[in-house]
């Protein structure tokens, strides 16, 4: 693309002095490459500049019409000081979906990154889907409301396009985010998510929020919530990774017009309570060659492996190269023979198994799937 034009130069506000544009831009790969080529009166300037292209992310539709980007950035482990920034590069360099929860305790910070990219004009709030879960503190009817409406200061938002209950699992009420007694051992309430969904329906109604959702639900669980719903789930967000493949919930959920959300999708190695011998996912030397062979990262490989099964994923990452790369994953497809490859690794190999509450009466993985 090529256009050329004239404008005035004002020099100390006093003189114009006009000047003749060029603008050419072609694409090379996955950048633009911007030439600027300035004429002046007695000379001739060029620029030449080179900005990233934008990937355009493919959108998925929830079962109530509404559109999920099928690619975000997951914030869960990033720090207060880090989220902010990590945020602002997402959005610059084409993210639309962020992923957030009260328990990560990081949203007034998510806030920040949000409303500065919508301030210098880089998107507006419709541009973006914003995501974020009750915890599980907070499961009683009382409760609902006035911990989405914390979570919407803290985001600086006047809706969410999606809240989900974060964890089947209903802990004590009242004594902080983690309760526990004096052997560190969690204190749960007995409250029954079955009865904390008709509030989030609320919330729909009030305008507060567009869609939603389930998170670490098993296919009995969700059955539960299916047998009493007025507005249906549109996702479950779940660990998904080749060593967790989830293939069954996957196709199960298919059934039931509910997409899966992979979160930890490239095998979460930053896990507080991950033990030195615990198989890295990313160092897994079929993986590493399938990435060798598409010129690709063995991020870029897991994420694309997610996109092309239909699953929504959201990888996390506070260091910007890594933020940049694990988007350009949409100019290239894996074959059928990689993906099977990729669908072997499956072992069950869950990681965020939370098996210090495993005796609570709605701990979701004691079934199969």
């Amino acid at each position: 693309m090529c256009a050329t034009t004239q404008r005035p130069l004002f020099m100390c506000s006093i003189v114009p002095l006009y000047y003749q544009e060029t603008v050419m831009i072609t694409s090379y790969g996955a950048k633009l490459l911007l030439f600027i080529s300035l004429s002046f009166e007695g000379g001739k300037e060029l620029l030449v500049g080179t900005v990233m292209a934008a990937p355009k992310v493919p959108l998925l539709t929830f079962n109530n019409g509404h559109k999920i980007p099928a690619f975000g950035l997951g914030t869960w482990k990033s720090k207060p000081g880090e989220v902010t920034q990590a945020v602002k590069d997402a959005i610059a360099c084409g993210y639309r979906h962020i992923d957030c929860a009260l328990v990560y305790q990081n949203e007034p910070e998510v806030g920040d990154a949000i409303k500065a990219k919508i301030a210098d004009g880089t998107v507006t709030r419709e541009d973006l889907f914003i995501t974020s879960k009750l915890w599980n503190t907070f499961h009683s009817k009382s409760l609902v409301i006035p911990t989405l409406r914390e979570t919407l200061t803290n985001l600086g938002l006047e809706y969410l396009d999606l809240y989900l209950i974060h964890w089947p699992m209903g802990y004590k009420e009242g004594g902080g985010l983690f309760p526990a007694d004096e052997n560190s051992k969690t204190l749960y309430s007995d409250v029954d998510y079955v009865d904390t969904w008709p509030e989030l329906e609320k919330a729909v109604e009030m305008g507060l929020v567009r869609s939603l959702g389930i998170s670490n639900f098993n296919k009995h669980q969700t059955e539960r919530i299916l047998e009493v719903a007025k507005i249906l789930p549109v996702t479950n967000q779940v660990e998904c990774h080749p060593y967790l493949n989830q293939k069954k919930l996957i196709e199960w959920s298919k059934t039931k017009n509910i997409l899966i959300t992979a979160y930890s999708p490239l095998g979460s190695p930053d896990r507080p309570w991950a033990k030195p011998d615990d198989p890295l996912l990313m160092d897994d030397p079929k993986l590493v060659a399938i990435a060798e062979k598409y010129k690709k990262t063995p991020a870029q490989i897991l994420i694309k492996y997610q996109l092309q099964r239909g699953t929504i994923v959201i990888p996390k990452s506070v260091t910007k190269s890594r933020i940049e790369s694990n988007i350009q994953v949409l100019d290239f497809d894996l074959t059928d023979e990689d993906t099977k490859t990729i669908d072997s690794f499956d072992c069950n190999g869950r990681v965020c198994h939370l098996d210090w509450v495993k005796d609570h009466p709605h701990y979701p993985f004691h079934d199969e799937f």
